[in-house]
């Protein structure tokens, strides 16, 4: 029997809004994984949302296929498809139909601003629980109501979590802000032997024969903020380090969309770069693949690299963890968290207005798998739906110089960096496996249900001027 088991009967049920957790999205991977090790202590109904869903309208049993999957038997998960997150009549449909204890939300919060317009009628009745994340500072003023419609948020990084207590200021004593980061599924994303059979034939159809001694990867969409062409600018700096003889057994791959409007055309950008020379080994790997293929991509590399310029978290680099691959990475968002960055005592860094982010490189002692590339420029960029956010750029050549530092490592040594990696990843002061991620989700949602109270129907407010949203934290540290 599970830790924390309820029976069906006395579960509490939960609304979770989202991507369908069929889908092989990033938030329909991580709820997935969050229904799974907590359906023996709640009860489901996922409004699943995906672009012209196929299926939407109907309404679908996925408990027994939860039940082989979680190694339990009694989930009771409900699945309502939807062509989008859904909409007021929906959400006062589920409430009057599945009588959920509370709505659990997931994504940017801008796909929500029509249910935290609603939050004073639902909170009335149920508490609204929110697993959120930031990219970057200064901490978004704008996200303000959002935040305040929120009964418990659970930040996927440590950034994140710092970013709801300050926006929220004083308001934020009458919330649960707990930090709660992803978590994935190693027993999946685990090291495979070399002589592994199915990685062997694998890795003969990936690289088409030809071995290498050395491959960086990437795993990302192609979208402006990922810098996939300072990827391949510093992939050909490191090269162009190298003997031609020793630069030619290296190869960078690329599991991204070629060419993506949101992005840029890469083969254009390798083109202008590289031309035909033979020592640029440059390869594409465009196919949807099952998890279990995924982890023989990375079993199939040495090294994963990461450079966006702002990034909430980094699936990625767990994944590469998990297997036991070091990273290299640009000091931003949830990604310092992996790094596992030591304030002056040895400690786990965390962060506070004082200190919101590690970008500048106040602190540069980190784990051994972790090659950091620092922001070399921090500018403000921003949107009409997001004024304002930091934009951390680093230089191409830096990762280049990291990436040279892992090259020149003795394998073994390189391999037991990314050992330390995976045991830190699933031990307990990370915690980034998808049992961790659930014992957190059932012990936060618990202390919520302990101690929350309705919504009294009507609130007096007093009417003052509009304050300034005035950033709250030191930008300069």
């Amino acid at each position: 029997m599970k830790k924390g088991y309820i029976p069906q009967n006395q579960r509490k049920k939960i609304l979770l809004m989202c991507d369908d957790i069929r889908t092989h999205s990033g938030i329909g991977t991580v709820a997935k994984e969050v229904v799974l090790h907590t359906a023996h202590h709640f009860n489901y109904v996922n409004v699943g949302a995906a672009i012209n869903h196929p299926e939407a309208g109907k309404r679908l049993d996925l408990s027994q296929s939860t039940n082989e999957e979680a190694g339990i038997n009694d989930a009771s998960v409900i699945l309502y498809p939807s062509s989008g997150y859904g909409n007021p009549d929906l959400v006062r449909k589920m409430i009057a139909t599945e009588k959920p204890d509370a709505i659990f939300i997931i994504t940017d919060p801008r796909y929500w601003s029509w249910l935290f317009q609603m939050e004073a009628e639902i909170r009335t009745k149920i508490p609204i629980i929110y697993l959120n994340i930031w990219d970057d500072y200064p901490a978004p003023r704008y996200n303000e109501a959002f935040y305040e419609s929120c009964d418990l948020l659970m930040g996927i990084s440590k950034q994140t979590v710092n970013i709801n207590k300050i926006v929220l200021g004083e308001k934020a004593k009458g919330k649960i802000i707990e930090y709660v980061p992803h978590g994935l599924n190693h027993e999946i994303y685990k090291p495979l032997e070399k002589s592994n059979p199915e990685l062997v034939k694998f890795k003969k159809r990936l690289f088409k024969d030809k071995e290498y001694d050395f491959v960086a990867f990437y795993n990302s969409r192609n979208i402006r903020r990922k810098q996939i062409p300072d990827t391949i600018w510093a992939f050909k700096q490191f090269v162009d380090k190298l003997p031609l003889e020793k630069a030619k057994k290296c190869a960078l791959l690329l599991h991204t969309q070629k060419v993506d409007p949101n992005g840029t055309d890469l083969p254009a950008v390798i083109d202008m770069l590289c031309g035909d020379d033979e020592r640029y080994n440059i390869l594409f790997s465009e196919d949807r693949l099952t998890v279990e293929q995924m982890n023989l991509l990375y079993n199939s590399t040495d090294v994963q690299i990461q450079l966006t310029s702002n990034e909430g978290w980094g699936l990625s680099l767990t994944e590469a963890m998990l297997v036991g691959n070091p990273i290299v990475a640009n000091v931003t968002g949830g990604m310092q968290d992996q790094m596992r960055f030591e304030d002056n005592y040895g400690r786990w860094i965390d962060f506070n207005e004082s200190f919101p982010s590690n970008h500048r490189g106040t602190y540069k002692k980190c784990a051994p798998w972790a090659f950091p590339v620092f922001p070399s420029s921090i500018s403000i960029v921003g949107s009409p739906a997001t004024p304002y956010i930091f934009d951390d750029r680093c230089e191409a050549s830096d990762a280049a110089d990291q990436l040279l530092k892992v090259y020149n490592l003795d394998p073994e040594v390189r391999k037991s960096f990314g050992l330390m990696a995976r045991q830190w990843a699933t031990g307990d002061e990370a915690g980034f496996t998808s049992e961790r991620q659930g014992e957190r989700v059932i012990e936060h949602v618990e202390k919520l249900f302990e101690t929350w109270k309705p919504r009294a129907r009507y609130e007096l407010v007093k009417s003052t001027p509009l304050k300034k949203k005035v950033v709250q934290h030191n930008l300069v540290y």
